[in-house]
């Protein structure tokens, strides 16, 4: 068993003053980047740890935001092939909602998932709301992901879509609300952001409609 202390939340909570860098390494620089740190840190129990060494992946920032029509009550997803779920052992065809990499440090989260939804999905987004950010995985990794729903017209929303350029295939999905809570509860949908998403639209669904 680990040591115990009488550490509680009722003290001074750490933060990056906290760590010291004390040299990062460049290992790959492609599509991706991965970054070698050598680091220490402050410790619970007092004092500094000792010198480690840490791999991070750094892939940008990115946003992503779910289609709902508040007036038929229908979102829109859409289904695309994945190489990290094809590696994972999962289903290769993900059903996710829109989402794309900030493309300059310029370029706002909701300015993304409007360019997005209309290069994913040929919708045009109206009304923005965003429903939370998160560190995709922050053991390894860098990026953060902000979530938004957007109200759009769900009849708009059909067909193939993708940037021919990116390799991307990409099929619309128009379901009901309560088609996608079921996919969400068979394990069908199994990407973090999508389950964020229609979560939070379970808890605000009827304020949605009331507006």
């Amino acid at each position: 068993m680990g040591k115990t202390s009488d550490y509680s939340s009722s003290q001074q909570a750490f933060n990056r003053q906290d760590v010291e860098v004390l040299a990062t390494t460049t290992v790959y620089d492609g599509f991706f980047k991965m970054v070698k740190y050598r680091l220490r840190h402050r410790l619970f129990a007092g004092g500094w740890s000792g010198e480690f060494e840490r791999e991070l992946f750094e892939r940008g920032h990115a946003a992503a935001v779910l289609p709902y029509d508040p007036i038929r009550d229908q979102v829109v997803l859409i289904e695309q092939f994945r190489i990290g779920a094809m590696a994972a052992d999962c289903q290769p065809w993900q059903l996710e909602i829109v989402a794309g990499m900030l493309d300059h440090d310029n370029e706002s989260p909701e300015q993304v998932v409007r360019r997005e939804a209309t290069e994913e999905s040929g919708l045009v987004l109206g009304k923005t709301e965003k429903i939370s950010r998160y560190l995709s995985s922050s053991g390894g990794c860098s990026e953060v992901l902000d979530i938004f729903i957007s109200e759009v017209d769900s009849r708009l929303a059909q067909g193939i879509h993708g940037v021919a350029s990116e390799s991307e295939d990409i099929r619309v999905h128009v379901v009901s609300r309560n088609q996608a809570y079921q996919w969400l509860e068979s394990g069908k949908i199994e990407n973090a952001a999508t389950i964020i998403a229609l979560q939070w639209l379970q808890l605000h669904h009827q304020r949605l409609q009331q507006a």
